[in-house]
């Protein structure tokens, strides 16, 4: 059984771990390289597993400690310092988010473009010279 301030540490260490996750994500997306970002996506799961799984053991002795004694200054420092890095990870997971509503932004810009392009290449005019959709003639009938 591992001490609080030891769960502590692996904690700090596992949002870390997430952070530099995030940051590699937003590398990924921005070059749209789909590939090794649904592998780095396992490991960001893998990882998310793990510290929801410190955050059961942490809660359960965290309140053990608080209902027995205030908890020891370096445990303070700990729960700190682990509190700021989720705050990054969080800020971090925002900033990936815009980044693929933007992408997908621009996707839908550029389908959008290109069913124009089409639209226009298949217009036809008609006797008086203005633009027409519509079939490009009458057709040849028996």
């Amino acid at each position: 059984m591992q001490s609080l301030q030891s769960a502590l540490e692996q904690q700090n260490s596992q949002l870390e771990l997430l952070a530099a996750l995030l940051d590699q994500e937003l590398h990924l997306i921005s070059t749209r390289n789909a590939e090794d970002l649904m592998n780095l996506l396992q490991k960001k799961e893998q990882t998310l597993d793990a510290i929801q799984e410190s955050d059961a053991f942490l809660n359960k002795h965290y309140q053990v400690q608080l209902a027995d004694t205030q908890p020891p200054e370096e445990v303070e420092k700990l729960t700190t310092q682990v509190r700021k890095t989720l705050e990054q990870c969080q800020y971090q997971t925002q900033i990936n988010q815009r980044a693929v509503e933007q992408g997908q932004l621009r996707l839908t810009h550029l389908r959008n473009l290109m069913l124009e392009v089409r639209a226009k290449e298949s217009l036809t005019y008609d006797k008086s010279g203005k633009p027409n959709s519509g079939r490009s003639g009458s057709g040849i009938q028996a």
